[in-house]
């Protein structure tokens, strides 16, 4: 019997989160489409998989002989695609982005990267916030700046600056004449919210650890930063953002301030966990470098 290597990865996720929902996001896609497909593959190999007790899932003793041979198979696959993908664009490094790069660490490594390694070309790309790990998780991405935290397993990162969060809001709303804003008094307020698929990143950016249990209001959901400013300045709602991205990401009609009562945002620089490449490190050794 021969299983699809989805299938596979649907199966390692779930054995991961042990949540169907978790990994789901995990996956970017749908809870119901996630559990049909585990069905159809436990029908085929004519055994269970997981326990379902409820809510809570466990593996069965199949499941948990099955899984070591999975992982393997998935790893094997991922490290030889990543290089056969490399014989098309040889000596180029992709560097995956969830915003733009700007800040001093950012700049500062890349500058020493071209030194250590003057014949490899850095290929920046940018990735929508519908996915988490810009552009690691299918390996189309190197490395990359991601926001923590990266809600994928087999993802190192080393954390490069933390930031204060800030809030965007049009320029004519009643709290933006503040100097600083109380998170308290934006509880009530409509948030711009990442995609679904974001999964844990999702809920620091509407701040859910901060909100006492109360769920927030979702004016809209954006992708990218353009679509972010232009549904704040629509008046669909307000968004928090790192205190870098006030610099980096000026509107007309928006203005941005300070929260209190918020855990600082965390920039990283991540890669997988299975690349052992001797140009991943040099990238990695720049940024620790570069951050101090």
């Amino acid at each position: 019997m021969d299983a699809h290597l989805r299938e596979l990865r649907y199966f390692a996720a779930i054995a991961d989160e042990l949540n169907f929902t978790r990994a789901a996001a995990r996956l970017f896609v749908s809870q119901p489409a996630l559990s049909k497909q585990i069905r159809a593959l436990e029908r085929r190999l004519g055994f269970e998989l997981f326990e379902r007790r409820g809510r809570e899932i466990a593996l069965t003793p199949q499941g948990a002989a099955l899984l070591p041979a999975v992982r393997d198979v998935l790893g094997t696959w991922d490290r030889a695609y990543a290089e056969t993908r490399a014989l098309d664009r040889p000596r180029t490094l992709v560097v995956g982005m969830q915003t733009a790069v700007g800040r001093d660490p950012q700049r500062h490594a890349l500058r020493r990267f071209r030194e250590l390694a003057p014949d490899w070309t850095v290929s920046l790309r940018l990735v929508g916030w519908d996915d988490p790990t810009a552009g690691l998780a299918d390996a189309s991405s190197d490395v990359a700046f991601v926001w923590l935290p990266v809600p994928a397993a087999g993802v190192r990162t080393h954390t490069l600056v933390g930031e204060r969060r800030h809030v965007a809001l049009p320029d004519d709303h009643p709290l933006a004449a503040r100097a600083e804003i109380d998170f308290a008094d934006l509880l009530d307020e409509p948030f711009i919210a990442l995609p679904a698929t974001a999964g844990p990143l999702r809920d620091f950016w509407l701040a859910l650890d901060a909100r006492g249990g109360r769920p927030p209001r979702i004016g809209a959901e954006a992708t990218a930063p353009d679509e972010v400013f232009e549904a704040v300045s629509s008046g669909l709602g307000v968004v928090l953002l790192a205190e870098g991205n006030t610099r980096l990401y000026q509107r007309p009609g928006v203005v941005c301030r300070p929260v209190r009562g918020l855990a600082p945002a965390e920039l990283a620089v991540a890669w997988r966990a299975d690349d052992t490449r001797e140009i991943t490190r040099l990238f990695v050794a720049a940024l620790r470098g570069a951050a101090g």
